[in-house]
């Protein structure tokens, strides 16, 4: 009878199995080796391929495609295939963006620290003023904003402080701190330009403007503050008059006109008038020529009826004894009438 064998723990369990020493592994055939091989490596291959050969372009982006390192096309947003490196390769750029630096100070956040190498300069009057700008410009040609520098933004903000400095050091003081400052910055901005041509940088500046030009602190900042504060009142006060004077000469000058007119109807109103005395003189005094005493009588009752409109006139003769009478307001009423008894 044959026991079976028992577990420590006292449970019955089967036989245990004897290893062969003579048996051999499985063996791996070389050509299976040589598949897993190329299979591992295609997989390699593949996966290099599409990380390589694929690139996406976001909408405020551009991408030059340089074949061998030389530049042959660009690319809009999107999805893009491309050979894989080294034979292509992408330099993707925000040509759509603007984008904007300051020269003077810099700006993170809500911080904002003055850069003094920067900022301060001396004017053509051997004056130290400070100047603040801001330069906003975008990416006009990627050829040559990749090539030509190496550094984009610090040769802008080099070349945009040198046109600065080159400007604002052949004015004066006084000239750049108060009605200059526009001229100034106009010139500023056209050499700034003339830089970027020049150089082929492939930047277009889009604008330049100055936040402050002013002398450095303390009291020549005071005293400097206090002349723009006089030039600012003088130019008001002058405005003003200018305004009263535009006001005032074209009200006077209608005065002038109206006064020139009046005068005009005067004389006319006043030759007309002698040139009717004139022709009622020629009448009277061709009827006098004619009739002297007539007309002498006549010119006598007209004056004595202006000067004694109420009067009752009679006329008599006092050559002899008998008194003769002529009722002339008797005659003159009938006449007036029509009454002719």
């Amino acid at each position: 009878m044959n026991f079976m064998n028992q577990e420590p723990g006292g449970g019955a369990a089967g036989p245990t199995p004897v290893p062969n020493p003579n048996r051999k592994p499985p063996e791996i055939k070389p050509g299976t080796v040589r598949n897993i091989v190329i299979g591992i490596v295609a997989v390699i291959v593949l996966f290099y391929l599409g990380s390589t050969s694929f690139y996406t372009v976001q909408e405020q982006e551009r991408a030059a495609v340089l074949t061998f390192g030389k530049y042959t096309h660009e690319t809009g947003s999107g999805l893009h295939f491309k050979w894989p490196s080294p034979i292509q390769e992408v330099r993707i750029v925000p040509a759509e963006l603007t984008q904007r630096i300051t020269i003077g100070y810099r700006e993170k956040g809500n911080t904002v620290t003055p850069v003094e190498d920067e900022a301060m300069m001396i004017t053509g009057d051997e004056n130290i003023v400070s100047a603040d700008a801001v330069v906003t410009w975008k990416i006009h040609n990627i050829r040559n904003y990749l090539h030509n520098i190496s550094d984009p933004e610090q040769f802008l903000r080099n070349s945009a402080s040198a046109s600065i400095r080159s400007v604002i050091g052949s004015q004066k003081l006084d000239y750049a701190i108060t009605d200059g400052k526009t001229a100034i910055q106009d010139l500023v901005r056209e050499k700034l330009i003339e830089l970027q041509n020049k150089y082929e940088t492939g930047i277009q500046i889009i604008d330049l403007k100055f936040q402050d030009i002013e002398p450095p602190g303390g009291e020549v900042e005071e005293a400097f503050r206090a002349v723009t504060n006089a030039r600012e009142e003088k130019n008001t006060k002058i405005n003003v008059a200018m305004k009263y004077e535009n006001e005032r000469i074209p009200k006077a000058r209608g005065e002038a006109q109206a006064l020139i007119e009046q005068a005009e109807a005067e004389k006319k109103s006043r030759v007309l008038n002698a040139e009717g005395d004139v022709a009622k003189f020629n009448a009277i005094f061709s009827e006098y020529v004619g009739n002297p005493s007539v007309t002498q009588n006549r010119l006598i009752l007209e004056t004595l009826e202006k000067i004694l409109p109420n009067a009752q006139i009679f006329i008599t003769n006092g050559d002899g004894d008998t008194v003769n009478y002529l009722p002339l307001n008797e005659l003159l009423r009938k006449e007036a009438t029509g009454d002719e008894n």
